[in-house]
């Protein structure tokens, strides 16, 4: 039996028993399906952004994830705010590099958040790649044109050098703190053609980093959960908006044995 599923199908029910409040300085684009992919998994999403109440909000959070992806220099000051506040508090604070490499101001600003602290990075592997230094140029937006498997050198330097575990989402998922590799498999190649599914991923890395004080295995078990649910909504689907339904829907119905049972998860 694998052990790392046991954690995953654990972790499920750890999380929805909690129901934990996360905290998301996130861009437009993700707001209503990352908030809905919360609700579907179990937890309680908040999309709170103004610099004026970040900070009172991590208060009564039980994580911060912060998104990049439609940046402006408010957003950016209240993502260091409630980050620090965060850090402060011990509550987990995962970051989403959206689009890093795209362009010099993007990049800085997920590096120099990164460099302040951070528990999670999860990005797809062109991301990792430009966030570790180590990209050969621009990436195409928030597109991979990398494999997950290019970006595990990258991706296990930044995890030690950062003091942070690195998720590399891809065809095949990558979590590691550096020491430690996971290999989670499963998802759908649908999963590709529906916007912020991506970010929706880091907000239930999120949820789980709440309930689970061992960041990889928490991020391991989001991304198993978004593979046995990606897998189940592709079945069937006629196109992206079907599937968006229903992965929301499979989000929602997985039990923790089934996941247990579903989850491919390997060290």
């Amino acid at each position: 039996m694998n052990e790392l599923a046991q954690h995953a199908a654990a972790d499920l029910e750890a999380l929805r028993a909690a129901s934990p409040l996360v905290h998301n300085i996130t861009n437009y684009v993700s707001m209503d399906i990352a908030a809905n992919t919360l609700l579907a998994v179990g937890a309680s999403p908040a999309m709170i952004h103004a610099e004026e109440e970040v900070v009172d909000f991590v208060e009564i959070a039980s994580a911060l994830v912060l998104n990049i992806g439609t940046l402006s220099p408010s957003w950016v000051r209240a993502m260091h705010a409630a980050r620090s506040r965060a850090r402060t508090r011990g509550i987990p604070v995962v970051l989403d590099p959206v689009g890093a490499g795209a362009t010099p101001y993007r990049t800085a600003v997920a590096a120099e958040l990164l460099k302040d602290g951070v528990d999670v990075v999860r990005g797809n592997a062109s991301e990792i790649l430009a966030l570790a230094g180590a990209a050969m140029g621009p990436t195409r937006g928030v597109d991979s044109t990398h494999g997950t498997e290019e970006a595990l050198e990258a991706a296990q330097v930044l995890a030690r050098e950062m003091g942070c575990v690195v998720a590399v989402t891809g065809v095949v998922d990558l979590v590691t703190d550096g020491a430690r590799r996971v290999l989670v498999h499963g998802g759908h190649p649908l999963m590709a053609k529906v916007t912020a599914i991506g970010c929706s991923a880091t907000a239930v890395i999120g949820a789980f980093a709440a309930v689970v004080p061992d960041r990889a295995r928490a991020a391991a078990s989001a991304l198993a959960c978004f593979g046995v649910a990606g897998h189940r909504a592709g079945e069937g689907s006629a196109g992206p908006a079907s599937f968006r339904t229903r992965f929301l829907d499979a989000l929602y119905t997985l039990s923790p044995e089934e996941l247990r049972r579903e989850a491919r998860i390997e060290a």
